[in-house]
């Protein structure tokens, strides 16, 4: 498997961030919806596709904080995604992808440089390990939220990944089935918003 430098990552990131902007008012917004106010649970809906999907545990918010276990209100282009590539094919999509490698973590630490960036690990600050066993992980779509430039204490790791059976909340996240997921994945591209509505 050949390695992706984090420094390719954070440069995709960045670039793919700029672009997705200036295409924001395009086709291809993916609309999540809470079944309640304080839900963690709702419905992503993409062109014809209605799928349920995971919220946070907390519900929704337009003031995200670090920890607080809330979705973020707001629209959000869709940049890149990563997959284990040892647990399944390379999905068809046309956002960038890049595999997951055991080496890979996510700073969660507001006080930190590289705070809501991808890290190599081991790292000393706080951070999330990409490569899971729990398989939520094995396709992680990264939204532009709070990315460009990232303000410590806003939110970090703020992913659209797999569900956990019975779409139990995230800690933030918007979360579907595999089965969902690879299905929009192939529909999904740069042109991609994902718009988590009140």
């Amino acid at each position: 498997m050949t390695t992706v430098p984090l420094k390719s990552i954070r440069l995709l990131s960045r670039r793919r961030s700029r672009a997705a902007d200036a295409a924001a008012g395009g086709e291809g917004r993916a609309v999540v919806r809470a079944l309640s106010p304080r839900a963690t649970r709702g419905r992503l809906t993409l062109g014809a596709i209605t799928v349920p999907c995971a919220l946070g545990r907390a519900g929704l918010t337009v003031a995200k904080r670090e920890g607080d276990g809330k979705t973020v209100v707001g629209r959000f282009p869709l940049l890149f995604a990563f997959y284990r590539a040892d647990r399944m094919a390379r999905p068809r999509t046309r956002l960038p992808l890049v595999a997951i490698e055991p080496g890979l973590g996510w700073c969660d630490d507001p006080r930190d440089a590289a705070y809501n960036r991808p890290v190599a690990l081991p790292f000393a600050g706080s951070h999330e390990a990409m490569w899971r066993d729990d398989g939520l992980y094995d396709v992680v779509v990264v939204p532009q939220i709070n990315l460009a430039p990232a303000i410590p204490g806003r939110g970090s790791a703020l992913f659209f990944h797999l569900a956990r059976p019975g779409y139990t909340p995230t800690e933030g996240c918007v979360a579907v089935s595999r089965r969902d997921m690879l299905n929009l994945l192939a529909r999904i591209g740069p042109e991609t918003v994902l718009s988590v509505e009140a």
